[in-house]
């Protein structure tokens, strides 16, 4: 076990959970109506309460165990036989247990946005339990397990199914991200619309809460992409500065491009802009160059703005 290692991981994992406590609920927050604020915030708290829950019971085994290349298995549920001497690499497993729980947390909050104000609470942990059980976890299986280097040396490869192809996902554009953005993509168009979408104003009730959610995003995502690399070392600072230049580029690409369309920027086009940067960098966090990591931040500024003023509104969802 390296002390160092070990204190980073242990920071990376609260960064990581203060993204969706109270980063991602104060971001959802303030885009709805009031009337809902307060539905939002207890939907991103009660996902991750249970979903601690969960992953604890289930999940890591199924995500982390090592039983074959879709499924993990159940060998690791409740923590069968992790101990507090057990390592994943230079950290305790325990602690790599949690952190992985950090992003079971945030996944599931994030597909909340899609159909905020339209869904019931009952329902939607419902829809939560069996999502993280049925899609998250398998994935989380297929892209990130290996049982390691060493273990490659002396024996057949036991190896998630995408891991196995070659799949390069630093820190959950696969895992987390799309997996998420394809779930909500499809709840939002099984849902439906909201009442009165289009014929009445629905503007953010809070940009300031907006912001202040973005902004503790944007913090927290230092853990969740830094930390992945579950080292302190060169690595996890190049994933750090990436991180934090592909942001930056992505914000300001997304005012730009509001300057030429309507004249001005917004604050809601700002930390939109930071989001895809956040989003688009999260992958490639540590594969990429600072450099091609600013191109990253304006390329997904660009694609995500034509989506969101024109895709969606054509397609209608």
């Amino acid at each position: 076990m390296n002390g160092a290692d070990t204190a980073w991981v242990m920071v990376a994992t609260a960064l990581v959970l203060f993204m969706t406590l109270p980063g991602l609920a104060l971001f959802y927050g303030g885009l709805v109506r009031a009337r809902n604020v307060l539905s939002v915030f207890m939907h991103c708290f009660a996902i991750a309460a249970l979903m601690s829950v969960l992953w604890l019971v289930l999940g890591y085994s199924i995500a982390f165990g090592g039983e074959g290349a879709f499924w993990g298995g159940l060998g690791k549920s409740f923590l069968w036989g992790v101990a507090p001497d057990s390592l994943t690499g230079t950290i305790p497993e325990v602690l790599f247990f949690a952190f992985q729980m950090t992003f079971a947390i945030i996944t599931p909050a994030l597909i909340v946005g899609a159909f905020a104000e339209r869904v019931k609470f009952a329902p939607l942990m419902l829809f939560v339990v069996a999502w993280l059980t049925v899609v998250y976890f398998p994935i989380a299986h297929m892209v990130w397990y290996w049982a390691g280097p060493d273990f490659l040396v002396d024996a057949p490869a036991d190896m998630g199914y995408l891991w196995g192809m070659g799949a390069l996902d630093f820190a959950g554009g696969t895992v987390v991200h799309i997996n998420a953005g394809i779930a909500g993509l499809v709840g939002c168009i099984m849902i439906g619309k909201r009442i009165g979408y289009g014929k009445e104003a629905t503007p953010p009730h809070s940009m300031t809460m907006t912001m202040i959610g973005a902004s503790l995003l944007w913090v927290g995502w230092f853990g969740f992409n830094a930390g992945s690399n579950l080292e302190a070392n060169g690595l996890a600072a190049l994933a750090f500065i990436n991180t934090f230049v592909a942001t930056a580029a992505a914000a300001v690409a997304w005012c730009l491009i509001e300057q030429f369309h309507h004249g001005k920027p917004s604050l809601l086009g700002a930390v939109t802009g930071a989001v895809a940067g956040l989003v688009a960098i999260t992958p490639a966090s540590g594969f990429a160059a600072p450099m091609t990591s600013i191109l990253l931040g304006f390329i997904a500024s660009g694609v995500c703005y034509v989506f969101v003023a024109y895709v969606k509104n054509k397609l209608k969802y």
